[in-house]
């Protein structure tokens, strides 16, 4: 007996492509294009470590920020602002998002980080402190 196909509809689904490339064994770093968020960026030279965020339609005040153990946590959300009462939303844009990375490099925590947020951006410089050379230990014979 010839075998029936299932209804169109459970098989018409659109089809998704998988990027190959990804898949190849000898290409190094694959993983880091899925682990890092969008919308953020860090960098460094010889005395600062430069964190930018993209926060789009924020206020500084509206925008959490905390530094504990060398790690920073950037939390916002676009709250509903009281509008006119006379419109039906349809759908109505908000946004929120958490950004939480961390510092590389030596921060020298003594320092406050500089924090200025323009044009939907907000920029953190984090001050390093000078390479400390390791410390030799002596070791005494028991």
């Amino acid at each position: 007996m010839p075998r029936k196909m299932p209804p169109r509809s459970l098989w018409s689904f659109p089809m998704v492509r998988f990027p190959f490339s990804l898949l190849e064994e000898d290409e190094e770093g694959w993983m880091e294009n899925f682990s890092e968020p969008s919308g953020l960026s860090v960098s460094e030279d010889e005395n600062q470590v430069y964190i930018e965020a993209a926060v789009p339609g924020l206020k500084p005040e509206e925008i959490e920020m905390t530094f504990d153990k060398g790690i920073v946590w950037i939390k916002g959300e676009k709250k509903e602002e009281a509008g006119d009462k006379n419109k039906k939303f349809y759908r109505k844009a908000l946004s929120t998002f958490s950004y939480r990375i961390a510092v590389p490099g030596n921060i020298d925590e003594s320092k406050h980080p500089e924090a200025v947020c323009k044009n939907g951006i907000l920029r953190v410089i984090f001050s390093k402190t000078t390479k400390t050379q390791p410390k030799k230990i002596a070791i005494k014979e028991l």
